[in-house]
């Protein structure tokens, strides 16, 4: 049996390393936990991604919490391995030369798999080309589109130049990953046929061999360009099948994918019924995200774990047993995260929290749909909930995109209302948000506050590593909460399930607002303050009911049974084939 990888996931961003500037926030760090699962699991898998030489950003806050950006630096042969080979894809029908570096990514029984990060910084290409790959997100709609091609495109040939000739399934992780089937189809046929049962057939090949994952309720995520904009940058090949296909006008990349793989998928069960509203005539199934534990257990759940579970590292079902756990044991593990996370507060701020005070953790990509300043909204009756019913510490953290407007005002608001709320409610925002910050904040938190517009919430994977250490969410019900909130016992609903739907934005968040306040008043702080243990249980249960289960080593045997399962003319043994035979 081959030791040759099955399944090649290619993904625009991937978190690997906190070192490696390879991921802005969500997609990447869950792309990254699934190739962390990937090798825990021994599955045969390769990973596909850009090099990103100056990464996403870095992040500085000024005293009134204005953004400003800077390219991150950092060194690619610290981490990564160069490779030999050297591939050529046509961009604006120029020749542009790609190398790839490797990370090993380790699994917790040994195993490891590949991950190669694209690079077009070559003296062979043009000035312009060798910028392709710098900066995550960056540039124009004509800069994001020459990238979709290094990663698709690029992707491809990179994996067959190392020796890759043999994959059964291609996981294309949003739709940025969307024109490696134009290189798959153009493998077998250059020209698409003119008879279209040739066609369906030759469609149909690629088809059975590809997977999409949707990340993106909203329809100004997908990627979609114009008709010119697409027969300026790609190949004409490219553009002859992109016609054969029936996307001649424009290039609408999630599209693009629905047509051309057999399994779709949303990232939440709502997220799935989402997609299907949005897609109607296509067949889209949900495999609800997680998280990797090993990756963003805090250093004191994972000594507890070790010392009461032993076998949650390779096995993430049996945090089930947690349930076995002394609340004392809960209640110390978590005073020492929270600890952490106040050490780490005065280091980079100076301001001293309140060990003893309720410290409500928010962290998310800075955009106005997320509504992070929705617990300003009655800053009044917040001052006046913490009067009555015990302190309140916020602890915020987030990057607004460089051309998120919206976004960065937001982080403003934060800062000014937690100046007006100064000696009632403490405020902080710190900068840099980022694995490392992101594993600190989700265990050091006594509650984890989220707050978007439904339906917008695609999965979010935040809560889950809060869950993971025992941190209850405080949460509107959309995304992964849907599934995971047992009222009162894994934490607190913010609202109703439905009903809101045709609320207008001041009546909504007005409505959000008040039910949040009212959760806090009367069922949260009353809970933390006078009832310790009572909330410890709570803690324990949001570890063994949605940490047992919103991780990533549930979510990737999904994908393996649901969306990478070879059929009985592919193999016959199917379940074997997709592991070592040892080690």
């Amino acid at each position: 049996m081959s030791s040759e990888p099955r399944v090649a996931y290619l993904s625009m961003e991937i978190a690997l390393h906190p070192e490696v500037p390879s991921y802005s926030g969500g997609l990447g760090v869950l792309a990254g936990d699934t190739v962390r699962s990937f090798a825990d699991l021994g599955l045969r898998a390769v990973a596909v991604t850009l090099a990103h030489r100056k990464g996403y950003f870095s992040q500085s806050l000024d005293e009134r919490g204005r953004q400003s950006e800077e390219p991150v630096d950092w060194d690619l042969s610290e981490y990564l391995q160069a490779m030999e080979p050297r591939v050529e894809i046509r961009i604006e029908g120029r020749p542009v030369c790609l190398r790839a570096w490797r990370f090993r990514v380790l699994g917790q029984g040994g195993s490891h798999v590949p991950a190669y990060l694209l690079d077009t910084d070559l003296p062979e290409n043009a000035e312009q080309d060798r910028r392709l790959t710098d900066t995550l997100y960056g540039g124009d709609e004509h800069y994001r589109l020459c990238q979709e091609v290094v990663l698709g495109v690029g992707g491809i040939r990179m994996l067959r130049a190392l020796g890759y000739g043999n994959i059964d399934r291609f996981h294309l992780n949003e739709g940025h990953a969307a024109l490696a089937v134009l290189e798959l189809l153009t493998e077998g046929k250059e020209e698409p046929p003119i008879d279209g049962v040739e066609l369906l057939a030759a469609v149909n090949h690629v088809r059975n061999r590809c997977v999409f994952t949707t990340h993106t309720p909203v329809p100004a995520g997908h990627d979609q360009f114009s008709g010119a904009q697409a027969r300026s940058v790609l190949a004409p090949g490219f553009i002859r099948w992109l016609g054969a296909l029936g996307e001649r006008w424009a290039l609408n990349m999630t599209d693009l994918a629905l047509r051309t793989c057999h399994f779709v998928n949303g990232v939440a069960m709502r997220h799935g019924e989402v997609s299907r509203g949005m897609f109607p005539h296509y067949p889209i199934r949900s495999i609800t995200n997680g998280i990797h534990p090993v990756t963003w257990a805090s250093d004191a759940f994972g000594e507890l774990f070790d010392r009461h579970i032993p076998e949650w590292r390779s096995d993430s079902y049996s945090l089930r047993y947690a349930v076995g756990i002394p609340t004392a044991e809960i209640a110390s593990a978590h005073e020492r995260s929270k600890l952490a996370l106040l050490k780490h507060v005065r280091e980079v701020t100076g301001r001293e929290l309140d060990p003893e005070a309720f410290t409500v953790g928010f962290a998310r990509r800075a955009t106005a749909y997320k509504r992070a300043n929705l617990i300003f909204r009655e800053p009044e009756r917040l001052a006046e909930i913490v009067r009555d019913s015990g302190p309140i510490q916020l602890v915020f953290a987030g990057k607004a995109h460089p051309r998120d407007g919206e976004g960065k005002a937001l982080i403003s608001q934060i800062f000014e209302a937690g100046e007006a709320l100064r000696g009632r409610v403490e405020v902080i925002y710190l900068p840099q948000y980022d694995m490392r910050l992101g594993r600190l904040l989700c265990a050091g938190c006594d509650a984890w506050l989220n707050t978007p517009i439904p339906p917008l919430e695609a999965s979010g994977t935040s809560g889950m590593k809060a869950a993971l250490n025992g941190v209850p969410s405080l949460s509107v019900l959309d995304g992964w909460w849907v599934e995971g909130c047992v009222e009162g016992i894994t934490g607190w609903a913010i609202g109703a399930d439905e009903g809101e739907s045709d609320l207008s934005g001041e009546d909504r968040d007005a409505r959000h607002a008040a039910a949040l306040y009212d959760k806090l008043e009367t069922a949260v702080l009353p809970l933390y303050y006078q009832q310790p243990m009572r909330y410890a249980e709570i803690m324990r249960s949001a570890i063994a009911l949605n940490g047992s289960f919103f991780n990533t080593q549930r979510m990737v045997l999904q994908y393996l049974y649901d969306a990478y399962a070879l059929r009985a003319e592919e193999t016959e043994d199917p379940a074997s084939d997709w592991f070592p035979t040892s080690g």
